[in-house]
Order: C-alpha cells, then sequence, then structure tokens
C-alpha cells in the first residue's frame, strides 16, 4: 500500500504580514501532480490544516478544492486536527463524507477507532488521533497531569493488532525531534512526548513540527511543512513523504521534493551593494536583508521594496548593533536576587516601582521560600 504522508498546511497562515495563499495554492497544484504521478491509496494530512481555529474564507475554499481533486482521483484522505485546527469545524460533516473517501478524525471522545483495508500483504490499520491536551483526556481516563500521561492513558486503550500492518496518524510533539521558529510551543517543553509510545505502529505518520526529519527511526517521521514559514527555515528541503507498506516490518520511504513560487531567503551587505544586484525572478522572493551599513540608510525598507518587493524583514549588522549584543549578553549574564527581578517585572508591568512595604513584604516571601526549601 502506498501513501503520501502531508501535514501543517497552515492554511491562510501569514508570514511577517505577507498572506501565503496564493503560495499556498501554488503548492497544493504541485502536490495534485504528484498524487497523480504516485497514485497512491490514501493521503494522510496529520493535522494543523488551517493557520486558525476560526480560518479565513479564501482558507476554506482552498482546502474545499484541494479534497474535491483528491476525491476525483479516488484516493482515499485520512485527516486529523491539529493544535492550530478547531476539531469540530474541521470535523463538520465528516460522516457525510467517509462513504466518499473523505476520512476525517472526529472531535476525540476517549475512543480512536482504526480504519481497514486490504492490499496484497493483507490487512492495514489505520488509526486517527488528532491533536489532545490533558485537560480533554481528563474527561475520559484518570487524571493526566501532563502530555506524556495523557497520551499514555490514550494508547493503552487503544487495542492494536501486531500481527498486521498498522498506521497511526497523530499530531505532537515527540521528544527529540527539532524545532524552527514558526511552531507554537510549550513553556519548558511540556508538551513534549515519548517517541516509545507509538511502538507498535508500523508507520507514525507525524504533524506538529515543521521540518522534515525522522524520530528515533526511520519510520516516525514529520513530514515537515509543504512551504516555509519562518527565516529558521531557509536551509530546509521541503516534500512530500511517500511511504510504501510492503509486508509486515517492511516500510519504504522516500520524499519527493516541492518547489515554492517564492523562496524564503536571507540577503546581506550594504545597501549600494544589493540594490546594485540585477533584477531577476528571485527578487520576488520573500527576504529578511541585513544591511552591514555604518549608519542607518534612511527609508532604508521603503527603497529596498522597489527593488526586493517582498522584503519581509530588514536588519542591521555593523559595529553599533555588535557592541549592542554584547551588552544584553552581558545584562542576561548578571545574577540577581529573585527580589530584584520581581521588582523589575514589578515595575515594568504597573509603570512604578515597588513601595516599601511591598518591598519588605516581598522579602519576607522570599526568605521563608528559601528557608522551607527541602
Amino acid at each position: 500500500m502506498k501513501l503520501i504522508h502531508l501535514s501543517d498546511l497552515h492554511l491562510g497562515k501569514r508570514v511577517n504580514g505577507f498572506s501565503m495563499l496564493e503560495d499556498q495554492a501554488y503548492v497544493l497544484e504541485q502536490i495534485i501532480a504528484i498524487v497523480k504521478e504516485e497514485a497512491p491509496e490514501g493521503i494522510l494530512i496529520a493535522g494543523d490544516v488551517y493557520d486558525k481555529p476560526v480560518p479565513p474564507a479564501e482558507a476554506v475554499r482552498l482546502f474545499d478544492d484541494f479534497l474535491y481533486r483528491l476525491s476525483k482521483e479516488k484516493i482515499q484522505v485520512f485527516l486529523i486536527s491539529g493544535n492550530h485546527d478547531s476539531p469540530e469545524r474541521l470535523s463538520f460533516g465528516g460522516r457525510m463524507m467517509e462513504p466518499g473517501g473523505i476520512h476525517i478524525a472526529p472531535v476525540f471522545d476517549g475512543t480512536v477507532t482504526p480504519i481497514s483495508f486490504q492490499d496484497e500483504y493483507g490487512l492495514v490499520q489505520i488509526y486517527l488521533l488528532p491533536f489532545v491536551k490533558p485537560a480533554q483526556v481528563r474527561a475520559f481516563y484518570q487524571p493526566a497531569e501532563s502530555y506524556q500521561q495523557a497520551l499514555e492513558r490514550v494508547m493503552e486503550q487503544i487495542p492494536v493488532d501486531k500481527t498486521v500492518r498498522n498506521v497511526l496518524v497523530t499530531h505532537q510533539f515527540v521528544t527529540g525531534a527539532l524545532c524552527s521558529d514558526s511552531e507554537e510551543r510549550a513553556v519548558g517543553g511540556t508538551d513534549q512526548v515519548d517517541g516509545n509510545l507509538f511502538a507498535d505502529f508500523d508507520y507514525v505518520a507525524l504533524g506538529h513540527l515543521h521540518r522534515p526529519q525522522k524520530v528515533g527511526r526511520e519510520s516516525m517521521r514529520y513530514c515537515g511543512t509543504p512551504l516555509k514559514y519562518s527565516f529558521s527555515e531557509v536551509r530546509d528541503r521541503k516534500s512530500v513523504t511517500v511511504v510504501e507498506l510492503k509486508e509486515k516490518g517492511k516500510v519504504e520511504l522516500r520524499t519527493v521534493p516541492l518547489s515554492p513560487l517564492r523562496d524564503l531567503r536571507e540577503l546581506k551587505g550594504t545597501y549600494l551593494e544589493l540594490m546594485d544586484l540585477p533584477l531577476t525572478e528571485a527578487s520576488n522572493d520573500y527576504l529578511h536583508i541585513t544591511l552591514t551599513d555604518e549608519e542607518d540608510v534612511w527609508d532604508a525598507l521603503a527603497r529596498l521594496r522597489t527593488h526586493f518587493p517582498n522584503l519581509m524583514k530588514l536588519d542591521y549588522e555593523n559595529t553599533r548593533t555588535k557592541i549592542q549584543g554584547k551588552l544584553e549578553e552581558m545584562e542576561l549574564g548578571k545574577q540577581e536576587k529573585p527580589e530584584e527581578l520581581f521588582a523589575d517585572f514589578f515595575e515594568t508591568q504597573n509603570n512604578r516601582p515597588l513601595r516599601e512595604e511591598e518591598a519588605d513584604f516581598l522579602r519576607q516571601c522570599v526568605e521563608q521560600i528559601w528557608r522551607d526549601r527541602p
């Protein structure tokens, strides 16, 4: 059985104020062409179809057209919601679409029921597990205080037949994977889960992280976004992942590259050097420009956009910024007492320093905490 793994379309996304809808429509056309060329039995879409729980109408129309064209190819589609999606909105009408081969994970209700298919090697079971938070899991199982515990509770309830081939489509942050700047992350990595939870599955189609990568083993994989959504992804090569399930225990993977309508690139140099560059198709790419002029260039952003219309971000790198960077590092390196840190925070939030009685109370609290610390 051949499957194509997609995720994190983020339809309707804006990057640095620029709408990506035209670029997204362009790359979805490429994906349709790849689907026609590869002729897979199924498409796995591992969450974050949209960039917002209430997506713009243009994004909904774009995805509607994408699903319609996939259904015309008689290809089964397996779709889950991600942390950016509204599971209720995304799954609307899912039961009516299922006879047409569009399988959408319902709002999580404590159960995960596999969808079964036969091929020349036997049975394939596909499990659709949308993005879940501990609070959602608590409604159905014993309390879960972390994402790890929540996923443990869920996986304990899934009866996986290890004698057949099993595929899991899920949207979670697996420990050990590499992030980029365009993702939402929980403070302190509290949203991470151990990949060993998915050991019973022959292939794990992951969504959530935007860099294409394996995690732990070849057959547990993030396919990544079809487009670059931050300048931390400049060197990434975007692609779709093609998965071929042979006999039990044999999974073959390869990637098919995607080419954007406009790439995300970074340029560095003086204002005059950059303005002297010849105009090419690449001049229309989305750019992060770093100027190395020692003096700030008047109205540089507007003037550069006459040459580079899709300039998204402008920085300077010169003697002044290097000194400023060193000063900031020194500030970060200072060892401040807890009460000093809180006093700074209080003044920032309230636009006034602590009063004497408030400072005294704060010192007493800090002393009490340190005294009672185990």
